[in-house]
């Protein structure tokens, strides 16, 4: 992950935020998979702490753990207050939670909105687990990098945030159809609807967050929001993507270490970017062995189309919330992206850890993958 100190002032917002947002998400993944008896695919249980539930991400906690107290929550009510839906079957698949109706319900069927989630025993325990780290993690960074350092990070993501439409919800959402952050397939889909509207008297406001993850998450999806709004491609694909590639062609295995997320966010991404004629994938023109993807001269124009709608997009907020707040926030992320030795310190996965057996990207993605795959900020 070597890049000049420079090099981070060129960045785009939303690319020091996406940075820093992961660097974050990935430190509390790696102290949740150390603490806390799971199994993967590749790499079977804990040793010696039994079976544990599948291994996720802190979006699983962030989209729904949090909210699932002793009593239970309704299915509807979890995505009231989480602002954003999750990836209910793969929770009941992963055994962190029930989905059963009501007993005290007197209808025969009710609809799935209405039943309710109970924390299984490992789903209690992992929320033991969570329910401390982002503050463990924050107070890591502020030794780390500084009180100062981290205090400003706050105070500046604190004056946009305050600013921004509060039914946006505290994480990223799980990434739909196209890889949109909102809801919709389209060049301008559809703001996530706010959780307040509907029949009957408005519910009480479920406060924001003010973990630093958190405020992160709420200035980065505002962003992603109004570029997508204008754009006929996702911020995900073009930000991690559709900015690597090029007319010649970068090999496809070369892909997940230039842009900083998985080989399978990345074939995601190629078959959309392929779908839409921007690029295709093929052997390499000199005969070599990688099967490389170019773009087309199409997917070229997206590409520049994507820089500009960006830069626009970050010009417009430094009218909307003025020059200095803007300039607070990006100075406050680049003097934490421009120490990536301090920033990497973080990244070191446990021993034994699943990360440990993976090659280390160049970068940190640019947009966070979060996918149903366990909500892991790289679509790992």
């Amino acid at each position: 992950m070597a890049k000049a100190a420079n090099e981070t002032s060129l960045l785009p917002l939303s690319a020091l935020l996406s940075q820093v947002l992961v660097a974050f998400t990935i430190e509390c993944d790696n102290e949740f998979e150390r603490q806390m008896p799971h199994r993967t695919s590749n790499y079977g249980s804990t040793a010696g702490r039994g079976a544990g539930p599948w291994l996720v991400s802190m979006a699983m906690w962030w989209t729904c753990m949090r909210f699932v107290g002793e009593d239970g929550i309704t299915v509807a009510e979890l995505t009231r207050r989480a602002r954003t839906g999750t990836n209910l079957p793969g929770m009941l698949r992963w055994k962190y939670i029930s989905v059963e109706p009501d007993p005290a319900d007197p209808r025969p069927k009710p609809p799935r909105s209405d039943w309710v989630i109970h924390a299984t025993r490992a789903g209690r325990q992992a929320q033991e687990v969570w329910r401390p780290l982002t503050g463990a993690i924050e107070a890591r960074w502020a030794a780390r990098f500084g009180a100062d350092t981290i205090a400003g990070l706050r105070e500046s993501l604190q004056a946009i945030a305050a600013q921004l439409d509060p039914a946006l919800p505290d994480c990223l959402p799980i990434l739909g159809y196209g890889l949109f952050s909102a809801p919709g397939d389209g060049p301008r889909p559809t703001p996530q609807p706010r959780p307040d509207r509907g029949h009957g008297p408005a519910p009480e406001p479920v406060p924001a967050s003010g973990d630093l993850p958190a405020l992160l998450s709420r200035v980065l999806l505002a962003l992603a929001i109004e570029f997508e709004r204008e754009s006929p491609l996702s911020l995900a694909i073009c930000a991690d993507v559709l900015r690597v590639l090029d007319e010649d062609g970068v090999r496809v295995r070369d892909l997940p270490g230039r842009s900083g997320v998985s080989k399978e966010a990345i074939s995601m991404a190629i078959g959309v970017l392929g779908k839409r004629g921007l690029a295709v994938t093929g052997p390499a023109p000199d005969g070599g062995r990688w099967r490389v993807a170019r773009l087309t001269p199409k997917g070229r124009y997206a590409q520049d189309k994507y820089r500009e709608r960006l830069g626009a997009v970050e010009n417009g907020w430094q009218a909307r919330f003025g020059g200095p707040a803007i300039r607070a926030v990006r100075d406050a992320l680049e003097q934490l992206t421009g120490d990536q030795a301090r920033l990497a310190t973080g990244l070191e996965p446990p021993p034994g850890g699943w990360r440990a057996s993976l090659r280390s990207p160049a970068t940190l993605p640019h947009y966070p993958m979060v996918l149903h795959r366990g909500g892991f900020p790289d679509g790992s």
